[in-house]
Protein backbone atom coordinates (compact mmCIF):
# COMPACT_ATOMS: atom_id res chain seq x y z
CA UNK A 1 0.00 0.00 0.00
CA UNK A 2 1.60 3.75 -0.95
CA UNK A 3 1.77 6.01 1.20
CA UNK A 4 -0.44 9.11 1.56
CA UNK A 5 1.46 12.60 0.09
CA UNK A 6 -0.35 14.80 2.00
CA UNK A 7 -2.74 14.86 5.10
CA UNK A 8 -4.26 18.06 6.61
CA UNK A 9 -6.62 18.38 10.08
CA UNK A 10 -7.83 21.89 11.38
CA UNK A 11 -10.59 22.92 13.46
CA UNK A 12 -11.87 26.51 14.60
CA UNK A 13 -11.21 26.14 18.34
CA UNK A 14 -7.35 25.83 17.37
CA UNK A 15 -7.51 29.09 15.24
CA UNK A 16 -10.53 30.54 14.35
CA UNK A 17 -9.55 32.36 11.07
CA UNK A 18 -11.75 35.55 12.43
CA UNK A 19 -12.22 38.33 9.26
CA UNK A 20 -9.51 36.16 7.11
CA UNK A 21 -10.06 36.35 3.24
CA UNK A 22 -7.03 34.53 2.14
CA UNK A 23 -7.57 30.70 1.00
CA UNK A 24 -4.73 28.10 1.06
CA UNK A 25 -3.83 25.88 -1.53
CA UNK A 26 -3.05 21.77 -0.04
CA UNK A 27 -2.01 19.66 -2.59
CA UNK A 28 -4.61 19.82 -5.79
CA UNK A 29 -6.88 21.64 -3.19
CA UNK A 30 -8.00 25.23 -2.59
CA UNK A 31 -9.13 25.61 1.27
CA UNK A 32 -10.67 28.76 2.60
CA UNK A 33 -11.07 29.36 6.56
CA UNK A 34 -13.32 31.95 7.58
CA UNK A 35 -14.78 32.40 11.18
CA UNK A 36 -16.96 35.17 10.55
CA UNK A 37 -16.92 39.05 10.35
CA UNK A 38 -15.80 40.21 14.19
CA UNK A 39 -17.32 43.42 12.85
CA UNK A 40 -20.79 41.68 13.15
CA UNK A 41 -20.31 39.87 16.31
CA UNK A 42 -18.41 36.34 14.69
CA UNK A 43 -16.20 35.70 17.58
CA UNK A 44 -15.76 31.87 17.58
CA UNK A 45 -15.33 29.11 14.75
CA UNK A 46 -16.53 25.43 15.58
CA UNK A 47 -16.06 24.30 11.89
CA UNK A 48 -13.28 21.57 11.16
CA UNK A 49 -11.60 19.30 8.41
CA UNK A 50 -9.95 16.71 7.54
CA UNK A 51 -8.09 16.11 4.67
CA UNK A 52 -5.92 12.81 2.80
CA UNK A 53 -4.44 12.71 -0.84
CA UNK A 54 -3.68 9.62 -2.45
CA UNK A 55 0.01 8.51 -3.70
CA UNK A 56 0.91 10.58 -6.59
CA UNK A 57 -3.01 11.98 -6.44
CA UNK A 58 -4.57 8.88 -7.34
CA UNK A 59 -7.48 10.01 -5.02
CA UNK A 60 -8.57 12.67 -2.53
CA UNK A 61 -10.45 12.41 0.68
CA UNK A 62 -12.11 15.09 2.38
CA UNK A 63 -14.05 15.62 5.78
CA UNK A 64 -16.05 18.70 6.42
CA UNK A 65 -17.20 19.73 9.45
CA UNK A 66 -19.51 22.26 11.24
CA UNK A 67 -20.34 21.90 14.71
CA UNK A 68 -22.65 24.37 17.54
CA UNK A 69 -22.37 25.04 21.23
CA UNK A 70 -18.48 23.83 20.87
CA UNK A 71 -16.17 22.46 18.49
CA UNK A 72 -15.43 19.02 20.77
CA UNK A 73 -17.85 16.84 18.65
CA UNK A 74 -15.95 18.27 15.50
CA UNK A 75 -12.80 17.78 17.86
CA UNK A 76 -13.58 14.16 17.96
CA UNK A 77 -14.43 13.04 14.65
CA UNK A 78 -11.34 13.97 13.60
CA UNK A 79 -9.70 12.20 16.07
CA UNK A 80 -11.31 9.19 14.92
CA UNK A 81 -10.71 9.34 11.72
CA UNK A 82 -7.23 10.00 11.87
CA UNK A 83 -7.26 6.81 13.74
CA UNK A 84 -8.78 4.72 11.08
CA UNK A 85 -6.51 6.38 8.73
CA UNK A 86 -4.54 3.56 7.63
CA UNK A 87 -7.35 1.86 7.03
CA UNK A 88 -8.96 4.35 5.16
CA UNK A 89 -5.68 4.12 2.86
CA UNK A 90 -6.27 0.36 2.34
CA UNK A 91 -9.81 0.91 1.14
CA UNK A 92 -8.97 3.77 -1.36
CA UNK A 93 -6.10 1.41 -2.59
CA UNK A 94 -8.25 -1.12 -3.55
CA UNK A 95 -10.07 -1.01 -7.04
CA UNK A 96 -12.99 1.36 -7.53
CA UNK A 97 -15.70 -1.04 -7.52
CA UNK A 98 -15.12 -2.25 -4.45
CA UNK A 99 -13.21 0.75 -2.54
CA UNK A 100 -16.24 2.89 -2.00
CA UNK A 101 -18.02 -0.01 -0.93
CA UNK A 102 -15.69 -0.67 1.99
CA UNK A 103 -14.92 2.88 2.86
CA UNK A 104 -18.79 3.43 3.64
CA UNK A 105 -18.72 -0.08 6.33
CA UNK A 106 -15.21 0.93 7.54
CA UNK A 107 -17.06 4.63 8.32
CA UNK A 108 -20.46 2.94 9.63
CA UNK A 109 -18.75 0.47 11.52
CA UNK A 110 -16.59 3.11 13.20
CA UNK A 111 -19.39 5.67 14.17
CA UNK A 112 -21.66 3.32 14.74
CA UNK A 113 -19.29 1.14 17.56
CA UNK A 114 -20.37 1.49 21.41
CA UNK A 115 -16.71 3.05 21.85
CA UNK A 116 -17.48 6.12 19.49
CA UNK A 117 -21.09 6.44 20.59
CA UNK A 118 -19.99 6.49 24.43
CA UNK A 119 -17.40 9.22 24.08
CA UNK A 120 -19.92 11.00 21.89
CA UNK A 121 -22.49 11.31 25.68
CA UNK A 122 -18.97 13.09 26.87
CA UNK A 123 -18.88 16.48 24.20
CA UNK A 124 -20.99 19.23 24.39
CA UNK A 125 -22.72 19.63 21.31
CA UNK A 126 -22.97 18.26 17.87
CA UNK A 127 -21.66 18.10 14.60
CA UNK A 128 -22.61 17.48 10.72
CA UNK A 129 -20.51 15.64 8.62
CA UNK A 130 -19.72 15.54 4.73
CA UNK A 131 -16.88 12.91 3.62
CA UNK A 132 -16.46 13.19 0.13
CA UNK A 133 -13.98 11.15 -2.21
CA UNK A 134 -13.15 11.16 -5.56
CA UNK A 135 -11.41 7.85 -7.41
CA UNK A 136 -10.86 7.64 -11.00
CA UNK A 137 -13.77 9.11 -12.59
CA UNK A 138 -16.01 8.72 -9.91
CA UNK A 139 -17.37 11.12 -6.66
CA UNK A 140 -18.31 9.14 -3.51
CA UNK A 141 -20.05 11.01 -0.74
CA UNK A 142 -21.12 10.18 2.78
CA UNK A 143 -24.00 13.45 4.84
CA UNK A 144 -25.35 13.82 8.01
CA UNK A 145 -26.36 16.98 8.55
CA UNK A 146 -26.42 19.69 6.31
CA UNK A 147 -23.46 20.48 4.45
CA UNK A 148 -23.32 20.95 0.77
CA UNK A 149 -21.28 19.44 -1.96
CA UNK A 150 -21.62 20.47 -5.63
CA UNK A 151 -20.07 18.76 -8.88
CA UNK A 152 -19.89 21.59 -10.96
CA UNK A 153 -19.63 20.88 -15.28
CA UNK A 154 -21.18 22.83 -18.23
CA UNK A 155 -23.25 19.20 -19.00
CA UNK A 156 -24.79 19.29 -15.67
CA UNK A 157 -25.31 22.41 -15.22
CA UNK A 158 -27.31 22.76 -18.79
CA UNK A 159 -29.70 20.57 -16.93
CA UNK A 160 -29.87 22.27 -13.80
CA UNK A 161 -28.02 20.07 -11.50
CA UNK A 162 -25.57 21.20 -9.15
CA UNK A 163 -25.96 19.89 -5.83
CA UNK A 164 -25.02 15.57 -5.10
CA UNK A 165 -26.43 15.82 -1.52
CA UNK A 166 -29.67 16.75 0.00
CA UNK A 167 -29.00 19.12 3.09
CA UNK A 168 -30.75 17.40 5.84
CA UNK A 169 -31.54 19.07 8.92
CA UNK A 170 -31.85 17.75 12.49
CA UNK A 171 -29.23 15.19 12.03
CA UNK A 172 -25.96 15.51 13.60
CA UNK A 173 -23.00 13.24 14.95
CA UNK A 174 -22.25 13.99 19.30
CA UNK A 175 -24.30 14.47 22.44
CA UNK A 176 -27.20 14.21 20.16
CA UNK A 177 -26.10 11.31 17.68
CA UNK A 178 -28.07 9.90 14.92
CA UNK A 179 -25.65 6.32 15.47
CA UNK A 180 -27.54 6.31 18.68
CA UNK A 181 -31.18 5.74 16.77
CA UNK A 182 -32.80 2.62 16.36
CA UNK A 183 -32.29 3.35 12.46
CA UNK A 184 -28.53 5.96 12.02
CA UNK A 185 -29.90 8.44 9.25
CA UNK A 186 -27.41 9.47 6.90
CA UNK A 187 -27.32 9.80 2.93
CA UNK A 188 -24.85 8.71 0.30
CA UNK A 189 -24.40 8.11 -3.45
CA UNK A 190 -22.06 8.13 -6.25
CA UNK A 191 -21.70 9.84 -9.28
CA UNK A 192 -19.63 9.43 -12.05
CA UNK A 193 -17.68 12.14 -13.89
CA UNK A 194 -18.26 13.95 -17.04
CA UNK A 195 -15.48 14.11 -19.99
CA UNK A 196 -13.65 16.85 -19.07
CA UNK A 197 -13.05 19.54 -16.13
CA UNK A 198 -14.95 18.59 -13.53
CA UNK A 199 -14.99 20.96 -10.32
CA UNK A 200 -15.88 19.79 -6.70
CA UNK A 201 -17.05 22.09 -4.25
CA UNK A 202 -17.62 21.61 -0.43
CA UNK A 203 -18.88 24.15 1.69
CA UNK A 204 -20.69 24.39 5.15
CA UNK A 205 -23.68 26.73 5.53
CA UNK A 206 -21.94 29.56 6.36
CA UNK A 207 -21.43 30.77 2.48
CA UNK A 208 -25.21 30.05 1.49
CA UNK A 209 -27.13 31.51 4.58
CA UNK A 210 -25.53 35.21 5.16
CA UNK A 211 -28.50 37.18 3.76
CA UNK A 212 -28.72 38.80 0.65
CA UNK A 213 -26.25 41.64 -0.17
CA UNK A 214 -27.20 45.33 -1.54
CA UNK A 215 -28.03 46.08 -5.51
CA UNK A 216 -30.10 43.14 -5.76
CA UNK A 217 -27.24 40.49 -5.54
CA UNK A 218 -27.79 36.74 -5.12
CA UNK A 219 -26.16 34.47 -2.52
CA UNK A 220 -24.48 31.21 -3.13
CA UNK A 221 -28.25 29.78 -2.22
CA UNK A 222 -28.79 29.98 -5.96
CA UNK A 223 -26.64 27.14 -7.55
CA UNK A 224 -26.30 28.83 -10.92
CA UNK A 225 -24.62 31.66 -8.79
CA UNK A 226 -22.27 29.40 -7.40
CA UNK A 227 -21.88 27.45 -10.29
CA UNK A 228 -20.46 30.81 -12.17
CA UNK A 229 -17.93 32.00 -9.23
CA UNK A 230 -16.61 28.51 -9.42
CA UNK A 231 -16.52 26.71 -12.90
CA UNK A 232 -15.74 29.68 -15.15
CA UNK A 233 -12.48 31.13 -13.45
CA UNK A 234 -10.03 28.59 -13.75
CA UNK A 235 -8.41 30.15 -10.59
CA UNK A 236 -10.10 27.80 -8.15
CA UNK A 237 -8.43 30.05 -5.38
CA UNK A 238 -9.53 33.47 -6.38
CA UNK A 239 -12.66 31.62 -7.09
CA UNK A 240 -12.71 31.17 -3.28
CA UNK A 241 -11.14 34.64 -2.20
CA UNK A 242 -14.28 36.18 -4.07
CA UNK A 243 -16.71 33.95 -2.41
CA UNK A 244 -15.02 34.29 1.22
CA UNK A 245 -15.17 38.21 0.32
CA UNK A 246 -18.77 38.31 -0.70
CA UNK A 247 -20.11 36.55 2.69
CA UNK A 248 -17.20 39.04 4.47
CA UNK A 249 -18.63 42.50 2.33
CA UNK A 250 -22.26 41.14 3.63
CA UNK A 251 -20.75 41.24 7.11
CA UNK A 252 -21.76 37.23 7.72
CA UNK A 253 -21.35 36.54 11.27
CA UNK A 254 -21.34 32.60 10.73
CA UNK A 255 -17.80 30.73 9.92
CA UNK A 256 -17.72 29.43 6.39
CA UNK A 257 -15.35 26.59 5.63
CA UNK A 258 -14.87 25.91 1.66
CA UNK A 259 -12.74 22.86 -0.15
CA UNK A 260 -12.84 22.82 -3.69
CA UNK A 261 -10.73 21.17 -6.12
CA UNK A 262 -11.08 20.40 -10.03
CA UNK A 263 -10.53 17.29 -11.95
CA UNK A 264 -9.55 16.79 -15.55
CA UNK A 265 -11.54 13.25 -16.39
CA UNK A 266 -10.40 11.62 -20.06
CA UNK A 267 -12.67 9.00 -19.49
CA UNK A 268 -15.50 9.63 -21.80
CA UNK A 269 -19.24 9.12 -19.67
CA UNK A 270 -21.14 6.26 -20.14
CA UNK A 271 -23.93 8.49 -21.25
CA UNK A 272 -23.39 10.63 -24.49
CA UNK A 273 -23.57 14.12 -23.77
CA UNK A 274 -26.11 14.71 -26.69
CA UNK A 275 -28.50 11.93 -25.19
CA UNK A 276 -32.19 13.00 -24.64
Amino acid sequence: MGQVTGKLSWVGSEERYLDHLKPVTFENMVIGRYGGNSLAGADKNEDGLFILIGPGGTWEFSMLLDAHNTAESAELLIRTVKHISGEIEQCLSQPVHVAFKNLETLLLTTLGSDDFRSQCREVTGETACLICVRKENYLWWFSVGDNSVYLLHPELAARGQYLLNQRNYYEWIGYVNTFDQPVACFSSGVRELRKGRNVIVMTTDGLLEYGRLEHGKQTFEDPDKLYETFYYEKNLQACVEAAILEVHEAQGRDSATVVAWSYYNERAAVMPSDAK
